[in-house]
């Protein structure tokens, strides 16, 4: 079970970090991600929803 709850942050994570990337190289246009500058906004939310699994694996 270990194993899997592990995984989960560590894909959550590189699915983060992706949509940062794409972020940085052309903004999604989503409300408040209009501009490339925007992208630490998706580091917050990776932040949290990594807490929150972390939390919930505990």
């Amino acid at each position: 079970m270990k194993l899997i709850k592990g995984s989960m942050s560590k894909a959550l994570s590189l699915i983060i970090l992706a949509i940062m990337a794409i972020q940085l190289i052309k903004p999604l246009g989503l409300p408040g991600l209009r501009q490339r500058r925007d992208f630490w906004k998706l580091a917050v939310l990776a932040l949290a929803a990594i807490s929150v699994t972390a939390l919930l694996g505990h």
